[in-house]
């Protein structure tokens, strides 16, 4: 039996791409193992899908002073130790890395051994813990096109990112049904992303009577942002975090208004679902929601909102046009090449395995 190691871990964006991949891989015969950190997100929703899992040290590399980067140092030395171990004890075939810093000892390790390794970098501008990786990697996936002059042009290859599958089998009426919402309304989507996004949160609230003259909202607003005195709001509802029911939500909305999280824009774009972006703040990140937005609306996908333009004003004019044209916006994504990523990256998992 062929084996591989994923690897990957420091946000639910880290593993999500690789538990998408897992169907295809057992189909494809392999045997699976993960390598994350000791306690990270990554260990519970690995664990929770059945793939024997190790824990590694692992230390951040941060741009900026922390006295923890005097320590981490020694973190990341002992994670490349525990993974060279790890690598001799499995013999893997190949690995498969999604990034965050967890990775680096790992795909450092692999090269040691001379394993090749498939990496995959979701933002428009590698991260640095996928600099590290990339002079080890064997082939590198990424998810927009100007990503390619950022990589070896030998090694690069635009995929997209692995979508679970169950996304894309929701139901509308089911959905509609689990949100207690008519069919006589369009339904906007509102995602702030895992933890919620006050910004986001508190514009769509405020813009809230508008809005209900003309759609239903389904508001995904994050751990500790409901707010009770909306519960009732006929056309509302509100939900701190969605698990399996998420596919037919989505199938039953007509717009969606998300940040733009790789990952996110990625499932939008596999659903699409006509939708207004708006990016975090290049003051509150590295300015990689930006980057990715920006891509999405030349390639004709999105309708970006920066979040420092951001009213009721807005906001209403952004979803008032993209709805108007959403047919545009869905023409332009079924037209998309990043539609097979699972196929596409698997295949490449395969042609290193093979050598």
């Amino acid at each position: 039996m062929k084996k591989i190691i994923l690897t990957g871990g420091g946000t639910a964006g880290h593993v999500t791409p690789n538990l998408a991949l897992i169907p295809s891989l057992k189909e494809h015969g392999y045997e699976i193992r993960y390598i994350g950190s000791y306690e990270g997100i990554e260990k519970k929703l690995i664990e929770d899908a059945g793939i024997p899992y190790d824990g590694i040290s692992s230390g951040k590399l941060r741009r900026y002073f922390d006295l923890k980067n005097f320590s981490d140092p020694f973190r990341v030395i002992k994670g490349y130790r525990e993974a060279l171990k790890l690598l001799k004890t499995y013999k893997p075939d190949v690995i498969f890395s999604k990034g965050g810093f967890v990775a680096v000892p790992v795909v450092l390790a692999a090269r040691r051994r001379h394993i090749p390794t498939v990496i995959h970098e979701s933002d428009m501008t590698p991260g640095l813990a996928n600099k590290l990786c990339i002079p080890s990697a064997r082939k590198i996936c990424c998810n927009f096109p100007e990503t390619l002059s950022y990589l070896p042009r030998e090694k690069a290859v635009l995929t997209g990112s692995p979508i679970r599958q169950e996304l894309l089998e929701g139901d509308r009426l089911t959905g509609l049904e689990y949100a207690h919402l008519s069919e006589e309304k369009p339904v906007i989507m509102v995602i702030g992303g895992s933890l919620g996004a006050v910004a986001i949160n508190d514009a769509i609230r405020k813009l809230l009577p508008r809005l209900l003259t003309k759609y239903q909202v389904i508001h995904i607003c994050g751990k500790n942002h409901l707010d009770e005195s909306l519960n009732g709001t006929s056309g509302y509802v509100q939900y701190e975090y969605v698990d399996a029911p998420l596919r037919h939500l989505f199938a039953a909305a007509d717009l969606v208004v998300s940040r733009a999280g790789a990952n996110a824009i990625s499932e939008i774009l596999a659903l699409r679902k006509p939708n207004v972006l708006i990016p975090l703040s290049a003051a509150a990140s590295r300015g990689d929601q930006i980057l990715n937005a920006g891509s999405f609306a030349r390639q004709g996908f999105s309708t970006v909102l920066e979040e420092e333009a951001m009213t009721g004003d807005t906001l209403w004019q952004a979803i008032s046009d993209t709805f108007q044209k959403r047919e545009e916006f869905i023409h332009h994504m079924e037209n998309s090449p990043l539609n097979n990523a699972i196929s596409t990256i698997v295949g490449l998992i395969e042609e290193c395995a093979a050598g």
